[in-house]
């Protein structure tokens, strides 16, 4: 079983998800691609999929 692993800051949550985890594309033949990730590189990540950066605060 695939260990959980945070997504980091700054991350879309999917992308690095389907990046890191590899029994979300392994039902596929090596000619496919998987549908959600290429409607996010075709059109880019949904604002709400983004995990926010922390508020950078120096003083």
């Amino acid at each position: 079983m695939a260990e959980k692993r945070a997504v980091p800051p700054g991350e879309c949550t999917q992308c690095w998800s389907h990046s890191k985890v590899h029994s979300r594309w392994m039902g596929l033949f090596d000619t496919e691609d998987c549908a959600p990730c290429l409607n996010h590189k075709d059109h880019g990540c949904p604002p709400n999929m983004i995990v926010p950066k922390p508020k950078n605060s120096w003083w």
